[in-house]
């Protein structure tokens, strides 16, 4: 029996799988160790998850965990299998970041290019057992080409900046209930400025009819495209994310203009994780 974990800073998706095949799930606030500490962690894994549990009667017969997380950098996963490890006494842990999950969940033995396009963004070349390159994502400041929070920047900066017109500028204000002191005050002064900035790019979604919206999404990922999917060879390419989903129709037609390769785009990698692990591990583990 398995457990698996696709994890953000803001929720995780928890699946326990048995041999035969049969699975059930469970959510609990993100975990990240580049935030948390190991004591931190157990808590809430502890407070959260077991008791979600508990009725199974499962948690102690758990041989594996594979634990896809952001945050998960080299330098953080003692952390994130020492918290583990001191719940599930006789669970072998495997701790692996987001873009691992991403690409095992999107393309599992096959070589591609996995993209993430949710708050942050990030992609890599995977040959089918491993990462063998990597743009650097650079966080939204920097970088994060394609995520929720350089589009939220955008289009926060050009309706500021009277690049779209008044009438979706007093709606988007009217909307959020906000005034440009108040976009100021969160984005330089308050902490988590990235997911403010997402949180504030569902009005494109809402609004992507509109002529102007389209074709600042358009844009959006006309950008990405070219400035990170021209450094990958010509291979199916997948995404994992609530802006690649949730835009996907723009997404495509940017992509198909820029005479690239869609394999799929998922909301998240489980259901890939699940059969990425059937497959080649849980037969071994009876």
């Amino acid at each position: 029996m398995i457990l698996i974990a696709d994890s953000g800073s803001t929720k995780t998706h928890w699946c326990l799988m048995t041999a035969s095949g049969q699975s059930s799930e469970f959510f609990m606030d993100g975990i990240n160790p580049f935030y948390q500490t190991a004591d931190a962690i157990k808590n809430s894994v502890s407070n959260q998850l077991l008791p979600q549990m508990s009725h199974l009667m499962w948690a102690g017969k758990i041989t594996h965990i594979y634990f896809y997380g952001a945050g998960c950098t080299p330098e953080k996963i003692p952390v994130l299998k020492s918290a583990l490890e001191g719940i599930f006494k006789s669970a072998v842990v495997e701790v692996y970041s987001d873009m691992v999950g991403a690409a095992c969940g999107l393309l599992g033995h096959s070589e591609g290019v996995a993209c993430i396009l949710g708050t942050g963004a990030n992609s890599c070349l995977w040959n089918g057992k491993e990462i063998v390159k990597n743009v650097p994502a650079l966080g939204f400041i920097l970088g994060d080409e394609g995520s929720g929070a350089v589009l939220g920047k955008r289009l926060v900066a050009d309706l500021l900046k009277n690049q779209l017109n008044d009438e979706l500028k007093d709606k988007f204000l009217t909307q959020y209930g906000i005034t440009a002191a108040d976009i100021i005050e969160n984005v330089y002064r308050k902490p988590f400025p990235n997911r403010y900035l997402a949180s504030l790019s569902k009005f494109c979604a809402e609004n992507i009819d509109n002529p102007l919206i389209y074709k600042l999404v358009y844009d959006h990922f006309d950008y990405f495209a070219k400035r990170i999917l021209t450094q990958y060879p010509a291979l199916p390419i997948g995404f994992i994310g609530s802006i690649a989903y949730y835009y996907q129709d723009v997404l495509k037609k940017v992509l198909a203009d820029n005479g690239f390769s869609v394999a799929q785009i998922l909301q998240s990698p489980m259901e890939g994780l699940k059969e990425y692990h059937k497959n080649d591990i849980v037969p071994t583990m009876e």
